[in-house]
């Protein structure tokens, strides 16, 4: 049996392809350390449902609010064992999305259960109404 390698082409596409690939900031490599998330409107609520299994979350998650950012950092510890063959990922994680407008960041709950962070933030309502600035001479 054999292999033959194809090469992708020479469309602009092929040069993005191979720069995703490679980038260590950018590209796939860095898809490593991303948390996969998904987030919904629920009523008044903002929820975040993050995938963290095996991490303890009283000591491996810290949960942050700056401005309108929400960042959630991980770590995933490797347990000092013997192994044949592990394809676990270890280490830390950051994901950071962008809040919505409104938010009650005095109100916000975090629960972890069966490998799923999930963040409630409460919405308040925003003014529909039309806010009129008066404008000043100044000269």
């Amino acid at each position: 049996m054999s292999s033959t390698l194809a090469r992708r082409g020479t469309s602009p596409f092929s040069d993005l392809l191979d720069w995703l690939e490679s980038s260590p900031t950018f590209g796939f490599a860095s898809m490593r350390s991303l948390i996969r998330v998904e987030n919904y409107m629920d009523g008044d609520q903002y929820v975040l449902r993050a995938e963290m299994p095996g991490v303890d979350p009283d000591k491996d998650v810290d949960v942050t609010i700056e401005g309108d950012l929400l960042t959630i950092h991980g770590e995933r510890r490797e347990e000092e064992r013997e192994k044949n063959h592990s394809e676990f990922r270890y280490g830390s994680f950051t994901r950071t999305v962008r809040l919505p407008a409104g938010t009650k960041r005095d109100e916000v709950s975090a629960t972890y259960d069966a490998g799923v962070l999930e963040v409630r933030i409460p919405i308040g309502r925003e003014s529909a109404e039309a806010t009129k600035i008066p404008v000043q001479r100044t000269g």
